[in-house]
């Protein structure tokens, strides 16, 4: 079951600085307990917005992932000082390769679930609101390609459906039949995907999008709320950002593994980018509570 998202309803220009902030920081922090922090997260706001479905998928696709990961590196990589045994090749076996490769794998996957919730936060006419006037074709460009991967799958849901019920569906006949239904659906597809393409080009043109001097109707404001939100954002980011800098959150993997000690000094790093990477929750559960206190208060005032 899906929940209302509050953060969805901040101006675009705060969902975008909120998700590059916590992608940069996830890429590029390897600290681990940045990566932890960073994976449960994102875990938690992708199960806040999908449910059942981000479960699943981190289940089904993540976890395999991250093993996978995690097992190629020691295998080609064998740096490291700490030598746990020898390969069946000969080569050695190192504890830092192992830390290193779930560690990767750990950032792989937080990345992979930050960007599954941007998908669901920063839709594409969000994406053309903000750079629509500063790179338009661009931004034209990736809102069409952002969009073509959902809009993809629902058109070829729609026609394998429709092809199933004349009795032409990929799952009958013989195998040769089945290719040629095969073939028919992506003939379908191809032809589809180069109308459309065309037909979004002719109405933008008509619209007169890129002109200069070109005005666009906007449902976005930026509030109180909104500059609120701005400086938490900010001042997350570079207190972090000093942070890192200053050697806060310093870790290294080779040759041996070593990092800044746990001390007040680098906890307070730590938990800035805590805070930073569960806005979008606390937003959200604040609401909630909100939403359920009104309803409360609404379903008291009816019985009496």
């Amino acid at each position: 079951m899906q929940n209302r998202d509050a953060f969805s309803g901040y101006h675009p220009a705060i969902n975008f600085l909120y998700f590059g902030l916590v992608l940069l920081f996830s890429m590029c922090f390897m600290h681990p307990l940045c990566l932890g922090i960073s994976l449960a997260c994102a875990l938690t706001y992708s199960i806040y917005l999908r449910g059942k479905k981000a479960l699943g998928f981190s289940l089904a696709v993540l976890l395999p992932m991250m093993l996978l990961a995690a097992l190629i590196n020691p295998a080609f990589n064998h740096q490291g000082g700490t030598l746990l045994t020898y390969l069946p090749g000969g080569n050695p076996l190192t504890l830092e390769s192992i830390v290193y490769g779930i560690a990767a794998a750990v950032m792989l996957a937080a990345v992979i679930l930050w960007f599954s919730c941007y998908n669901q936060i920063m839709t594409s006419d969000k994406f053309v609101y903000l750079f629509g006037r500063i790179i338009p074709a661009l931004s034209l460009v990736l809102s069409m390609t952002l969009r073509f991967v959902p809009r993809f799958r629902t058109q070829l849901g729609v026609v394998s459906e429709a092809r199933r019920c004349v009795g032409r569906g990929l799952s009958e006949g013989s195998l040769l039949l089945r290719l040629r239904n095969a073939a028919a659906v992506l003939s379908i597809m191809i032809t589809w995907s180069l109308e459309n393409a065309i037909e979004t080009a002719d109405s933008m043109k008509s619209r007169g999008y890129g002109l200069p001097g070109r005005t666009a109707f906007s449902i976005y404001r930026f509030d109180a709320r909104d500059k609120t939100a701005l400086f938490w954002l900010l001042f997350c980011g570079a207190y972090i950002l000093s942070g890192w800098a200053a050697g806060g959150l310093y870790w290294r993997y080779y040759p041996t593994m070593r990092g800044t000690e746990l001390t007040a000094f680098p906890l307070s790093f730590l938990l800035a980018y805590l805070a930073l990477c569960l806005t979008p929750v606390i937003l959200d559960v604040r609401e909630d509570r909100a939403w359920r206190s009104q309803s409360s208060r609404e379903r008291g005032a009816a019985e009496r």
